[in-house]
């Protein structure tokens, strides 16, 4: 049996205080934190950014994360296809499209998407999802240029 493991190949994030400010919005908007939005919407986000951003640590632990708080496989399989599927439902999917334009940071109708999810979620639950991907942003960008990857190791 084979258990994935990470090394880093390019610096220690210890080495600036800037990891310490990460590791305070993780505790106000990563997967542990105590937050208004669903619990599995907010795990949804956070992979659909790690997903988006090739992030590989970020993937396998937001998957992870996903399946042990009851996120269907297929929805986790398939976050990459969310807008060609059935699996997610109406909210799920304004969530998952405010999620795809406020990462890539280029919409020439940001509005259009901000309404759409504001038809379904109150004022607090749009600034915690949107706290939420951008804390994952930090997140992928720290861990991508830290040079985090995932090696399997062999359980002897």
């Amino acid at each position: 049996m084979q258990e994935v493991k990470f090394k880093e190949t390019r610096f220690n994030p210890d080495i600036t205080p800037f990891h310490d400010i990460a590791k305070q919005m993780a505790q106000a908007f990563g997967y542990t934190a105590d937050l208004s939005v669903d619990k599995q919407l907010a795990q949804l986000l956070r992979l659909r950014v790690a997903q988006k951003n090739e992030c590989a640590y970020c993937v396998i632990l937001h998957a992870k994360t996903a399946r042990e708080i009851g996120i269907h496989e297929s929805k986790v399989d398939n976050i990459s296809s969310w807008h060609n599927s059935e699996l997610y439902d109406e909210r799920e999917k304004a969530a998952l499209a405010y999620c795809d334009v406020l990462n890539e940071g280029v919409s020439e109708d940001f509005q259009f998407f901000h309404d759409e999810l504001a038809g379904y979620f109150p004022e607090k639950e749009i600034a915690e999802i949107a706290a939420i991907i951008i804390n994952m942003n930090v997140w992928t960008r720290l861990k991508l240029a830290q040079g985090q990857v995932p090696y399997l190791e062999s359980l002897k």
